[in-house]
């Protein structure tokens, strides 16, 4: 068990939104992820500790979207992306919920995250969601150069291969956070 208190830990979960949940994701699908993001989130919420929900959202041209010389670039889909791509996925968000849209793969850069989690005391953030490579590694590690502590839900992230997921978790988080399960995470006052 790894003990948190509740009055400094933020839940802060990536990208699980009806676009990206409807990919294929290894190793844990995605009506797995979302139930148990659900259900750690009602336990934060609980607590009376933050949960912080974030989507990635880019205008319809793309205009907004990172620009960089890389050798596999973000191209607009050629077939415009469903309206409700970038939505929530239901029964995700309460109403105490924070909401953080972000235009990259990290939830820090270009955002308010770090903003709104320092002026509620926030020291730690408990991170979930997808992808675990990307998104949810991006946000780990400026949340971990931003001196937060950062413990990875790993049953509360996936990826597009098993590989990714698992390289991520036993590769990169133990570097950055401790790694753990969302069962295994407790509020204490």
């Amino acid at each position: 068990m790894i003990s948190l208190p509740a009055s400094t830990t933020a839940l802060v979960l990536i990208d699980l939104q009806k676009g990206i949940m409807s990919y294929q994701l290894e190793p844990h699908p995605s009506d797995a992820i979302l139930s148990r993001s659900k259900l750690l989130a009602q336990r934060f919420r609980a607590a009376g500790a933050p949960v912080v929900l974030v989507n990635v959202a880019f205008a319809a041209d793309f205009a907004d979207a990172v620009k960089a010389p890389v050798d596999r670039p973000l191209t607009p889909p050629a077939d415009s992306r469903p309206e409700k791509w970038s939505e929530l996925c239901d029964g995700m968000a309460e109403p105490s919920d924070l909401r953080i849209t972000k235009r990259q793969w990290g939830a820090f850069y270009g955002t308010e995250l770090d903003l709104q989690l320092r002026r509620r005391g926030v020291t730690t953030i408990v991170l979930g969601g997808v992808a675990t490579n990307m998104g949810v590694e991006s946000t780990a590690r400026a949340a971990h150069e931003h001196g937060y502590g950062v413990v990875i839900a790993e049953d509360l992230t996936s990826s597009l291969s098993k590989d990714m997921h698992t390289f991520a978790c036993e590769r990169i988080f133990p570097m950055l956070a401790r790694v753990t399960t969302s069962d295994s995470i407790e509020l204490a006052d």
